[in-house]
């Protein structure tokens, strides 16, 4: 094999990746999944307004896009009642966590996190080579406190904390995580990740404030706005540090296509109405399902539901793996002790259905397997 002239940094990284996409084990089982309920995307797709105005920003796609992301930024600013100069635009929270870590960290900079907290976070401090300190959930919720007196501890850069909560679907009110924004230290700053607020109960989201430094909240047109195949996200931060990103982004990476559907989508709030009552329609019946089965589902606040297997992660995966020979995708959790669950994303009818007849074959099939 050729030696290349790595940095010592990356030579001493893994080559992997912070997910198996459902293609990659399409291709591994030789079939097509019939229900794809693994990846909390979302099922119901974009707003028909959204599609449309990708199918027209198609026909110029032999133009560059706008570095500046100058339209979507004018109306996310309208939207939250900020200015533009307080939005960052990048190819879904995934880039601009990379982009913010890539500001702030360096070889050895702590930086805190939950062990189990969205993994992709953690890829890009590696990559950067930071000093990851991780802190325990606490009743299957991010530790609030516990996150703070690390950070603290450890004179972090960075405080990571995703509400609600991927991959558990639990969450904060508004009054507890403004606590924790006014408590955090000079010379660190709050990630809040508020991919799944769409879906969350009311004052679940403090209120924004833009003139606060330490805090910075990223939001994606993933996951209720049905747009994951287009990579689009935002953050939403004081100016001085929104300005930064453009030392780092890449700024021509939303492509024109996404553009347009981005803010179509803002446009339509009725579509996001519409998304949320289906996705809380699916979840009671995920729930459903779940406890037919013998199984706990918890509450949860975003497009999905964690599954309390009742046992141990062994359990847990046994029945991932025997729902994925019968050709229904989903996820589960990857820290003890919450990879005692499974995860299972808002799907269409024909999606749970499937997952129904699947799941107590699964259960049986997981138990003799266990049993052997």
């Amino acid at each position: 094999m050729q030696n290349y002239p790595f940095t010592s940094l990356t030579a001493s990284l893994p080559s992997t990746v912070p997910f198996v996409g459902p293609e990659t084990q399409e291709r591994q089982i030789g079939k097509p999944f019939q229900a794809r309920i693994g990846a909390n995307e979302s099922v119901f797709g974009p707003s028909p307004k959204a599609l449309e105005a990708m199918r027209l920003a198609a026909s110029e796609v032999w133009r560059y896009c706008d570095p500046e992301n100058y339209d979507l930024k004018q109306e996310l600013a309208k939207l939250h009642g900020v200015r533009p100069d307080n939005i960052v635009v990048g190819e879904g929270i995934d880039a601009l966590l990379g982009n913010l870590v890539r500001l702030m960290v360096s070889e050895q900079t702590p930086v805190v996190t939950s062990l189990g907290a969205y993994p992709t976070f953690n890829y890009h401090v590696a990559g950067f080579g930071g000093r990851l300190e991780l802190v325990p959930y606490k009743d299957d919720k991010e530790d609030l406190e516990a996150l703070l007196a690390a950070s603290m501890a450890n004179s972090a850069a960075l405080i990571y904390l995703a509400n609600p909560d991927n991959p558990m679907g639990s969450w904060h009110n508004a009054n507890s995580v403004q606590t924790m924004i006014n408590a955090v230290p000079e010379g660190s700053i709050l990630c809040l990740d508020e991919a799944y607020i769409e879906f969350a109960p009311e004052l679940t989201a403090p209120p924004i404030d833009v003139d606060n430094p330490r805090v910075i909240r990223f939001r994606t047109f993933s996951k209720a706005f049905g747009m994951a195949g287009a990579r689009v996200g935002y953050g939403i931060a004081e100016a001085g540090l929104a300005l930064a990103f453009n030392k780092v982004r890449n700024h021509f990476g939303v492509n024109s296509i996404a553009q347009a559907g981005a803010l179509a989508s803002v446009r339509d709030q009725n579509w996001l109405l519409n998304v949320r009552k289906l996705v809380e329609t699916s979840r009671f019946e995920i729930g459903r399902i779940a406890t037919a089965n013998n199984l706990q589902p918890l509450d949860s606040a975003a497009n999905f539901v964690a599954i309390d297997c009742g046992r141990d992660s062994a359990f847990a995966r046994a029945i991932l793996n025997e729902l994925v020979a019968r050709g229904i995708f989903v996820r589960m959790p990857f820290a003890a002790p919450q990879d005692r669950c499974i995860r299972v994303s808002a799907g269409l009818p024909e999606n749970l259905a499937a997952f129904e007849k699947a799941l107590p074959e699964a259960i049986d099939a997981a138990n003799s397997s266990l049993i052997r």
